[in-house]
């Protein structure tokens, strides 16, 4: 068990770094999209602070998944961006759906194996 949330923590982190580093440095063309994930999108880039917030967080949860430290706070800080992935795709975009999943279930099985850690958030 400690192998593989070891391997998903860096999978992901790798995933969040290079998914961040490619907004802020643009290293990948946009994508090209179409229907209402494309009028959602125009919303979103139209907000001018939202998409780059999420992927300020996604960076910052990256690095603290790969390095190893504040994992605990990075799963649920990460855990309404990897939501909110999954509704878009699930909704807008079910061509990259898997890709969400995974992310998604990535982030919960960090969350289930650090849910130790977790316990005293729920103590009154």
């Amino acid at each position: 068990m400690k192998i593989a949330t070891i391997i998903v923590r860096v999978l992901l982190g790798l995933v969040f770094i290079f998914a961040s580093m490619s907004f802020f440095l643009k290293l990948a063309p946009e994508p090209v999209t179409t229907g209402d994930f494309k009028a959602f999108q125009i919303g979103l880039v139209a907000s001018s602070y939202l998409i780059p917030l999420a992927k300020g967080i996604e960076l910052l949860c990256g690095l603290s998944f790969l390095v190893g430290k504040y994992v605990t706070l990075a799963n649920i800080v990460i855990l309404p961006v990897t939501l909110n992935i999954l509704m878009i795709n699930y909704f807008m975009s079910p061509e990259t759906l898997p890709i969400a999943i995974a992310l998604f279930l990535g982030n919960l099985f960090l969350i289930y194996s650090y849910r130790e850690n977790y316990k005293t958030v729920f103590k009154p």
